[in-house]
């Protein structure tokens, strides 16, 4: 994920390339191309997270890429959710939807900064519930929950176990196909 222009407007981001993913944070325009390397992760990732969605017996709606307008910041997470207690139907429009409950980002060697550094305290200033931030090179699942305005890391959970990580964690979840291979040593 790049900067694209500072002081940007929601025009700028209409105008990216259709092959772009853009985000408005703090009136900064970051865009970065789709598919990207860490495609088959976030493939993954979304696999188990809407299998998860669907055995929480309904109560629960979540989404791949869906995009976050939090008062003049429009953020794309890789996947979002919305509590159906809290939210039945989500409007047809994105500008019309509440923050969700709980977003997901997969990080990407070019995006973790943006992601850490912007969008976690955008999250938390319009009151999104829970965090994750997924490291599929680091094998590191870091779960956050929001605690007085301030992220509290509740939990970090890598290797080969199945987990149960809130806002989930009536489930259990296997996140082994959510890591990438290491890549292999260079050729002597």
């Amino acid at each position: 994920m790049h900067l694209v222009r500072r002081n940007a407007t929601w025009d700028d981001l209409c105008a990216l390339p259709e092959q772009s993913v853009g985000e408005l944070l703090g009136g900064d325009l970051y865009a970065s191309d789709n598919p990207s390397p860490i495609a088959h992760a976030r493939i993954a990732v979304a696999a188990a997270l809407l299998e998860a969605g669907r055995r929480s017996d309904g109560r629960w709606c979540i989404l791949m890429r869906p995009e976050h307008h939090l008062s003049h910041d429009v953020l794309v997470s890789d996947l979002g959710g919305w509590r159906r207690d809290r939210t039945p139907r989500l409007p047809e429009a994105w500008s019309d939807a509440p923050p969700p409950d709980w977003a997901c980002e997969i990080l990407e060697p070019t995006s973790v900064a943006v992601d850490r550094g912007r969008k976690l305290p955008l999250y938390a200033r319009a009151g999104v519930g829970h965090v994750w931030l997924v490291d599929p090179v680091a094998r590191k699942l870091e779960v956050y929950r929001l605690h007085e305005e301030h992220w509290l890391l509740v939990a970090t959970h890598g290797g080969d176990e199945p987990v149960r990580a809130e806002p989930f964690q009536e489930l259990e979840i296997d996140i082994t196909e959510w890591w990438l291979d290491p890549e292999p040593p260079p050729a002597p």
